[in-house]
């Protein structure tokens, strides 16, 4: 068991993001295509925090063209270059699942002061 606990720990980043549910961030992400790799930045609320450790991740959604996209990143991916916190949100749940079945300016989330 101590010697699980000792890859995991190795595993997980120093720098971490500290994200919370509500929050509007840009994942910086690395996308290899061939032998070029390349940073993409996706844009939105996170809506959701799984997980602890290294198994860790977040749900970022956002609406593009009218159609509702949702990914998840894995906390401690080496893939995920950087976290930019936008705009600090103002929840009251864990989980913001509601906001799927809202458009428009219902679907916003306050912001924390």
């Amino acid at each position: 068991m101590d010697a699980l606990k000792v890859i995991t720990e190795g595993m997980i980043k120093e720098d971490r993001p500290h994200v919370k549910v509500g929050d509007v961030v840009k994942v910086h992400v690395k996308i290899r295509e061939g032998e070029r790799e390349r940073i993409q930045v996706f844009e939105g609320t996170i809506i959701a925090v799984k997980g602890s450790g290294v198994s860790e991740t977040f749900t970022v959604r956002r609406v593009s063209y009218g159609v509702g996209i949702e990914r998840v990143f894995p906390v401690n991916s080496p893939n995920v270059a950087k976290v930019e916190l936008v705009r600090s949100g103002k929840v009251r749940r864990s989980k913001l699942y509601y906001l799927r079945d809202r458009v428009g300016k219902a679907a916003k989330v306050k912001e924390q002061i």
